[in-house]
């Protein structure tokens, strides 16, 4: 019984992480790949996108009921530092993207955030 928890949960994970970072690359028509397990232990950065030799990080945070704004506020706010040292050894900044179900399907919530990645895109372009 607690193994099929475990799988539905980890099903669910997996599901909502290739539906919001494949809205993500559509959105931003880059790939984005998996972080290395020691960039999640040392910076908090789930996932990343390669520009040139500079890195931009992204944590994927799911929004629902379980899950209060207030809860991810705080964490954030705790891995400021991890997020500027990422910025300072790779060169990107590390963003954040809220994701929630809406109907039957996982959407991206800081639609804004888009347009602050392909600005950090062009920066580190140049």
């Amino acid at each position: 019984m607690i193994q099929l928890v475990i799988d539905r949960t980890f099903d669910g994970y997996m599901t909502e992480i290739k539906t919001i970072y494949g809205q993500l690359e559509n959105e931003l028509g880059l790939k984005i790949e998996p972080a290395p397990d020691r960039w999640d232990r040392l910076y908090n950065v789930d996932f990343f996108m390669r520009i040139k030799d500079k890195f931009i990080g992204i944590q994927i945070k799911p929004v629902n009921q379980g899950i209060q704004l207030s809860q991810i506020f705080k964490e954030k706010g705790l891995q400021k530092v991890t997020h500027e040292k990422f910025t300072k050894e790779y060169g990107g900044k590390v963003f954040y993207i809220f994701s929630s179900k809406s109907g039957d399907k996982k959407v991206i919530i800081n639609k804004e955030v888009i347009s602050e990645i392909l600005q950090e895109i062009k920066r580190l372009k140049r």
